[in-house]
């Protein structure tokens, strides 16, 4: 049985990481507590963008045209993957690293090349590079100051590429945030876009709509679609830091418990141990008195 002095050391430092870990937790529910408002407060215009965009589609007569919605065999493709910049968040980063190794497994069992990686995150960054693949870029501070502006710098970039022919498809990998309790991983196609799953999309029950196009066609869809993309982009990145800060309370939340029930076990090794060694003096002192 280990001596009182290793057993108080213990019980100071385990007491110690606790008020680490509790603090912690208090920093990310409050960091949870803004971006949850930031996401819930873009969903609704998102839905509505997303509505707009399957009633329109859905409203034309003929086949609607875009570069973003061109299908084409699959030979290179491009990853965004979004993480943490920082650790001790549970499962959250190690998830979307698993789903990016299976996924690049699996296109190169197909013949696909994975021409371009763009991780968005310390850590994906990291993982990146033990693949074997050069970042594009380092997206890391999008996730410090996230603003609508970079992430549709980088969903142009990404437009660009498959335009150009650089790749014939683009997939995003990244958390959804459902709760604070809930998060989903998704791996989504980002483009092409298909503009017949919107056109498929059930619509709010109502008057059908017949929309007059002006200028034209093409004008407006070169408005709507990339302000579509670039919505859908940081709406992802916003669920992502969301995510991890949902994953990170519960992370420190556990580690809090863990730490309180290890603490009850040494209080209650030490006040054994610390009983057993009056007792033996006791012993000792009954022991010389009766000599």
């Amino acid at each position: 049985m280990p001596s009182l002095k290793e057993v108080k050391n213990r019980i100071a430092s385990v007491n110690n990481t606790r008020k680490i870990t509790s603090a912690m937790k208090m920093v990310a529910s409050a960091k949870l507590h803004n971006a949850q408002q930031a996401i819930e407060s873009m969903r609704p215009y998102e839905e509505q963008l997303s509505s707009i965009m399957s009633t329109f589609v859905a409203s034309v007569e003929g086949e609607v045209q875009t570069p973003y919605a061109v299908s084409r065999p699959v030979q290179k493709v491009a990853l965004v993957l979004l993480t943490s910049n920082s650790s001790l968040c549970g499962a959250y980063n190690a998830n979307v690293i698993k789903a990016f190794t299976h996924k690049v497994k699996a296109y190169r069992e197909q013949g696909i090349q994975v021409a371009a990686v763009y991780p968005i995150g310390r850590k994906a960054a990291d993982a990146v590079r033990k693949q074997g693949f050069t970042p594009q870029h380092d997206y890391s501070a999008m996730l410090d100051h996230p603003a609508y502006q970079p992430a549709a710098e980088l969903a142009k970039q990404l437009m660009q590429s498959f335009v150009n022919g650089e790749v014939d498809r683009v997939d995003l990998i990244y958390h959804h945030f459902k709760s604070s309790a809930t998060q989903q991983l998704r791996d989504e196609e980002f483009l092409p876009l298909d503009l017949q799953a919107s056109a498929s999309e059930p619509v709010a029950a109502g008057p059908a709509l017949d929309f007059i196009v002006e200028p034209s066609m093409p004008e407006v869809l070169t408005q709507l679609v990339p302000k579509s993309l670039y919505l859908k982009l940081y709406t992802a990145l916003l669920d992502s830091l969301a995510s991890e800060h949902a994953a990170r309370v519960i992370a420190m939340q556990v580690a809090t418990d863990n730490a309180d029930e290890l603490l009850r076990e040494l209080t209650l090794m030490y006040n054994k141990t610390r009983q057993q060694a009056i007792t033996a003096e006791l012993l000792d002192i009954v022991g010389g008195s009766m000599q």
